[in-house]
């Protein structure tokens, strides 16, 4: 792009058509003129209007202008082209223009400023930052002089633009043969992506629903039924995508191949064209040539991603390409190239990770150890039984049957190769940690041997002697999720409706919610309504997150009676505002004629927190009302 000069004046020779006054003294026989053109040379024709002038000047400034020269002048009124007075002298501005008088104005020196100073000095304010060049005269009307050199500037950039090089169109985006949404659904999403950009009115949340939470139960339910995203919608749905990473893989899922041929297209989007498996652009994983190019050149993430598609087909052909530059990798992305063959897990891996047992990294050697005892045929889980059954066995010099535990000594060179920390944690010993990782390695049928063909829920029930219950039982837990065991989670698990602190496994919430992601969905549902209806919903809200949704049968009506009696007990829903926002959005919509009772506001009760009772009823107004709109959605999405 060129520009005009920034150091010439941005108006000479000036002469105006407009309505003037003015004062001075002095000879001159032209008057000032202000505007675009060229007032005509008219003599001395009178004109309506008044001016009259004395004194010396110049005429300048853009839009406007100020003459003065010695002499006496003739007056002049009226509008239209100030007249050639001879003898006497006027000024002249056009109407609304600031005036900008003479060399004393500064207005040269400001149209010289770089438009990086203009924009600091507008930024900064006139008075901290003058428009003037470092050791320059200060203009006297100094925001009106920044304004007409900003549109100087803006003027000769317009001016001096340039025609773009026209570039070759992008190839067509990829067919998507999916059906398209329903209007009506069509019209949902829009009013959904809607409220997510506009502003959070802030304060409380009232009784109308929060639409910004129920777009992925959306996306999910839109992909469930296999729509395609309308054109119109790709971009703000991109940007909802770009704004929250919890929607990323439903709504690039959603999007489809228009959506990711238009991410191509901006910047703003290329989260889509990098991200996690599912949204990433991949070559064709049956042509060696494509991948193998990709995986030599391509972006971490773009490999990751390559990586995870290879696997998804063919296993150990994913083993297989990451060994090829394994040893060139860095430590950082090692580890997490390791940590991706978690998908597809299988004996045929075992070669490999036996291999990053080795490694310079401890954290590739621990990742690979974790992997390896998630194999329960495997070398390392062998080796790991072996050292755990040194250390834990069955007592029977008590009245009855026990555990005895002897834990390792020390933590030789073997066990740390096999992925054995050596140094535990701040305020544990090293003993119980050795222990505890010993155990967890362990394949879990070994205890079952181990202990006379014992069940699980017997092995567990076993006392364990000099107060080592806590440490063998929580790592039987680790166990158990990382092995997939739900025979082993249920016994460790034990009964909902024991207490947490007495029950067989650990009293850890979070570690319960682990083991009940290992049961079957129908089971783990029907284990926490029963946690739910023993013990309230105070310590429920990581077990209902593991829940599959929606929340129907016993489960669903076990959340809304101890909502219920969460109410009656005269404390403020906002204790409870997470399990609130997961039954937002869990559950079944079919429960909301039940709930509608609960809308109404309760009197208020002796010993009850102040107002409590109207903000529970504006809690389950809010509850029932989305529980609706959710049921209207899925309606329309069924093009019902």
């Amino acid at each position: 792009m060129t520009t005009a000069p920034t150091t010439a004046a941005p108006f000479t020779n000036v002469t105006a058509t407009a309505t003037s006054t003015g004062s001075g003294s002095g000879s001159g026989s032209r008057s000032a003129h202000s505007g675009p053109g060229l007032a005509p040379d008219r003599g001395s024709d009178p004109a309506p209007g008044a001016t009259s002038s004395s004194g010396s000047g110049s005429a300048s400034g853009p839009g406007s202008g100020s003459a003065t020269g010695s002499g006496s002048g003739s007056p002049h009124s009226g509008p239209g082209p100030a007249p050639d007075c001879g003898p006497g002298s006027g000024s002249a501005s056009a109407p609304g223009s600031p005036s900008v008088s003479g060399p004393a104005s500064g207005f040269d020196a400001v149209a010289g400023l770089s438009w990086e100073e203009l924009v600091t000095s507008a930024l900064l304010g006139t008075d901290r930052r003058p428009p003037a060049p470092r050791g320059g005269p200060t203009p006297a009307d100094a925001p009106a002089a920044l304004l007409d050199a900003a549109a100087l500037h803006t003027v000769r950039q317009r001016a001096g633009l340039r025609p773009a090089v026209p570039q070759a169109r992008p190839a067509p985006a990829a067919p998507d043969p999916r059906p398209a949404l329903p209007e009506a659904a069509r019209l949902r999403l829009a009013h959904l992506l809607a409220d997510r950009a506009a502003p959070s009115a802030g304060g409380r949340r009232g009784a109308a629903p929060d639409l910004t939470e129920l777009i992925p139960q959306w996306l999910a339910t839109a992909n469930r039924m296999g729509y395609r995203a309308p054109a119109s919608l790709l971009p703000p749905l991109l940007d909802a995508a770009r704004a929250r990473t919890d929607l990323r893989p439903q709504a690039l899922a959603f999007a489809g191949p228009r959506g990711l041929w238009l991410a191509g297209l901006n910047p703003d989007w290329r989260f889509a064209l990098r991200g996690a498996a599912g949204g990433t652009l991949r070559p064709d994983v049956t042509d060696p040539d494509a991948v193998a190019r990709l995986w030599e050149e391509g972006l971490f993430a773009e490999r990751i991603a390559l990586l995870d598609a290879v696997r998804a087909q063919d296993p150990p052909a994913g083993t297989a390409l990451l060994a090829t530059t394994w040893a060139a990798e860095r430590a950082e992305d090692r580890l997490m190239f390791l940590d991706s063959l978690r998908s597809g897990l299988g004996n045929a891996d075992e070669p490999f990770l036996e291999q990053a047992l080795s490694d310079r990294s401890r954290n590739v050697r621990a990742t690979a150890a974790e992997l390896l005892s998630a194999l329960p045929a495997s070398a390392l889980a062998g080796r790991m039984a072996a050292r755990a059954l040194s250390c834990v066995h069955l007592d029977r010099t008590g009245v009855s049957p026990g555990i005895a535990v002897e834990a390792p000594h020390e933590c030789d060179a073997g066990m740390q190769r096999d992925g054995v920390a050596a140094v535990p944690p701040s305020g544990r010993g090293e003993r119980s940690w050795w222990l505890g990782q010993l155990v967890e390695a362990t394949p879990l049928d070994v205890w079952e041997e181990r202990f006379g063909g014992r069940a699980a829920e017997e092995v567990v029930a076993l006392p364990v002697a000099d107060e080592w219950a806590g440490e063998l039982h929580a790592a039987w837990c680790r166990a158990a999720v990382r092995q997939r065991n739900p025979h082993w989670s249920r016994a460790l698990l034990g009964r909902p409706s024991a207490s947490p602190a007495s029950g067989p496994g650990t009293a850890s919430i979070a570690e319960r919610s682990k083991l009940l992601s290992v049961l079957e969905e129908g089971e783990r549902a029907s284990w926490v309504a029963g946690f739910i209806a023993a013990h309230g919903l105070s310590e429920a809200f990581q077990l209902l997150g593991v829940c599959m949704v929606p929340w129907a049968g016993p489960l669903g009506r076990a959340v809304v009676d101890a909502l219920d009696i969460a109410r009656d007990g005269g404390s403020y829903p906002w204790s409870f505002s997470g399990v609130m926002g997961l039954a937002e959005r869990c559950l079944d919509p079919a429960e909301a004629d039940r709930l509608e009772v609960l809308t109404a506001a309760q009197d208020e009760q002796e010993g009850a927190s102040p107002g409590a009772g109207g903000y529970w009823s504006e809690a389950f107004q809010r509850l029932v009302s989305t529980l609706r709109l959710r049921a209207t959605m899925e309606a329309e999405l069924l093009g019902a």
